[in-house]
């Protein structure tokens, strides 16, 4: 039974094309043990049936909406956010699922101190048949460096958000929805919309609760953009580096963040690279050399810009069979 004193939650879950994903995801929201949810699933104009899959689950906490076309990944994010309710709001990938304690375990510390503006925690990684990558798991937790944080209130978290990539905005994360104004989120941070979030959540004055438990699963599949290849790999890696260097120079020309600068330029430089070898790989010389010279311009010396540069001027057949040194 729902327990209405509890404040309402707004479960968020974008999709497009991935049903079996989705069941699971919309299992994970339905099954937690905190009750007061709302389940806002927004179609991204799928060619499958989404609308047979959310009815199959007879929950009238869930809503549905469906775009009449195809929006774009962040438009149909951004207006499932608006859509939520709940005094906290909480984003769940079609193709992730949560713990059943989740929301039981985040929502208790944003009630208990209204300076916090969200919670998060850590998360297990998943393959393409729901199975626990253990190695994986470790890696990620290490790399976004959640095993040297403690449990516990952050009220300055710049760093764990902004450098280190600790909150897991998109998959792990509650936020107390309506200190975000979700529309001032510009759409030029396509996929990167989560680290834009991160920033906005970073320099809302409010802090960040940690609880160093894996409450939620990350799955990793041929569908994810790290795991692509050929063609879609070129066109994910070209999105997400316009994407990183318009966040990046936000982040750059803001006064409370000058402490992280020259971490803020280096990323942002190497964004420069990754479109410039993006667009290379594309056939797209003449407009990948601009950002390969801006990035070489502010560099003393990276091998990785210089070879993609030098590929630009030489012919064509030589230079694709040289390019697989400059890709990653």
């Amino acid at each position: 039974m729902t327990n209405k004193n509890e404040p309402l939650v707004s479960v968020i879950i974008p999709t497009y094309n991935r049903p079996e994903y989705l069941k699971q995801a919309i299992a994970s929201a339905v099954n937690q043990t905190y009750r007061h949810i709302e389940i806002i699933v927004s179609d991204n104009c799928s060619t499958e049936n989404i609308l047979e899959i959310v009815e199959s689950f007879g929950d009238s906490r869930i809503q549905f909406w469906q775009q009449p076309q195809n929006i774009g990944m962040f438009a149909n994010q951004i207006h499932a956010f608006k859509m939520a309710r709940g005094k906290y709001v909480a984003s769940l990938h079609d193709d992730d699922m949560w713990n059943a304690d989740f929301l039981e375990k985040l929502v208790p510390h944003l009630e208990e101190n209204s300076e916090l503006i969200l919670a998060f925690c850590d998360q297990y990684i998943i393959d393409a048949q729901s199975k626990i990558n253990k190695s994986e798991t470790e890696k990620n937790t290490r790399g976004f460096k959640r095993d040297q944080l403690k449990k516990g209130v952050y009220q300055t978290f710049h760093k764990i958000g902004l450098v280190d990539k600790s909150i897991p905005t998109a998959a792990a994360c509650v936020i107390r929805n309506y200190v975000v104004d979700w529309d001032i989120i510009p759409a030029e941070v396509g996929g990167m919309w989560d680290l834009y979030l991160t920033y906005l959540c970073c320099i809302s004055g409010y802090g960040a609760y940690y609880k160093p438990e894996r409450l939620t699963q990350y799955r990793m599949h041929e569908q994810t953009d790290t795991m692509l290849s050929g063609s879609r790999d070129v066109r994910a890696k070209i999105r997400k580096a316009k994407s990183e260097l318009f966040c990046y120079k936000v982040f750059l020309e803001d006064a409370r963040l000058q402490e992280f600068k020259q971490h803020f330029q280096q990323k942002w430089l190497e964004a420069n690279t990754t479109l410039g070898i993006g667009l290379l790989r594309s056939e797209k010389i003449a407009d990948a050399r601009p950002y390969l010279w801006q990035a070489l311009s502010e560099q003393k010396f990276n091998l990785r810009t210089i070879v993609a540069l030098v590929l630009s001027f030489i012919p064509r057949s030589l230079a694709n069979q040289l390019l697989g040194l400059a890709k990653t």
